[in-house]
């Protein structure tokens, strides 16, 4: 495949129409206390602008989902009051549409076929000290730093992006203005496994761009991806949404709250409660009268009274201590 050296020169179109935003969890675990967070502030970002909240299960990765997840978290957000908008969306369920996406990159010339293997990408000096958890933002040189013959190809290649160089710059609506050199930091990135299974970065762009999302609000951990999505974006010729990244949720040692790993599922037996706490996590100042409430109470007050100068600016925090032991659930 001949693969062009310029730039991608489609510009980004604004989104258009009214607000829609979405919640895209992926079933890997039960909702937490940061996952919830996630929900909560998007719902009412959504809901505060008599916007659409749509809910997408990003069931994409078979290795990592746990069995009945996807419904568990159906589940928990309708014990939390947190109700969506329309059907919810399955990504298992749009293959084709990400693998049109890549014919239309192709065609393009913006692909990368790549045979590395992810250890020998680990071993580059630029990899070298990143850490265990920064695994998918490994970066990757321009060109593929093991040359072989065709017999000597493993099965199977991974389509990379080409990703010009230059700086992708954004306003996030919490933190500002934000500038990133994808090229320089994570280079060409992936779109479809070796293993065949389409990434993440692929399939959020074209879904985000299908359902007409306008408002994409969630946690920080996905900030660094926002200058990937951009550039598929461009590539793509689809619209740009806003973004409105949430303080990221973590335990006393400053570690991420995971689904994966073993953050406390949020409890059902007291949503109004633990809706206080996601409140009061993201400086809402909820009044003391408002702990005994019900979860669709404590939604209708965060509703009428969201304000981002909350948390505006703040990338992380830690999360309540009944969240991270699991005593408040």
């Amino acid at each position: 495949m001949t693969i062009a050296t310029s730039a991608h020169p489609v510009a980004p179109r604004a989104p258009d129409g009214p607000y829609v935003g979405r919640f895209a969890p992926s079933p890997s675990g039960p909702l937490h206390f940061g996952s919830l967070v996630a929900a909560v502030g998007s719902f009412l970002d959504a809901r505060s602008h008599d916007g659409r909240w749509l809910v997408r299960i990003e069931d994409l990765d078979p290795p990592r989902e746990k069995p009945g997840a996807a419904d568990d978290i159906l589940r928990t957000l309708e014990t939390f009051e947190l109700h969506w908008d329309g059907q919810v969306m399955r990504q298992s369920g749009r293959k084709a549409a990400y693998a049109a996406a890549l014919v239309r990159l192709s065609q393009r010339n913006l692909l990368h076929a790549c045979d590395c293997t992810r250890s020998e990408i680990a071993a580059l000096a630029a990899n070298r000290e990143r850490q265990a958890g920064q695994a998918d933002d490994l970066f990757h040189p321009g060109q593929c730093p093991v040359h072989r013959s065709r017999i000597e190809r493993p099965p199977g290649v991974a389509w990379r992006l080409r990703v010009p160089r230059g700086f992708v710059s954004f306003d996030d609506r919490s933190l500002g203005a934000q500038s990133l050199d994808v090229a320089a930091t994570v280079g060409n990135f992936v779109l479809r496994r070796r293993d065949g299974f389409f990434a993440y970065q692929l399939a959020v762009v074209v879904d985000d761009a299908h359902q007409a999302v306008t408002d994409v609000v969630r946690g920080c951990d996905l900030l660094a991806s926002t200058a990937r999505q951009i550039l598929l974006q461009q590539a793509l010729g689809l619209p740009r949404p806003r973004y409105l990244h949430l303080p990221l949720a973590v335990d006393d040692r400053g570690l991420k709250l995971s689904k994966s790993g073993d953050a406390p599922a949020a409890g059902r037996c007291t949503p109004g409660a633990q809706l206080v706490a996601v409140l009061e996590f993201l400086g809402q100042s909820p009044p003391e009268a408002l702990r005994g409430a019900t979860a669709r109470e404590v939604l209708a007050w965060g509703r009428a009274h969201w304000r981002m100068d909350g948390f505006a600016g703040r990338a992380a925090g830690t999360a309540p201590l009944g969240a991270i032991t699991g005593a408040a659930g």
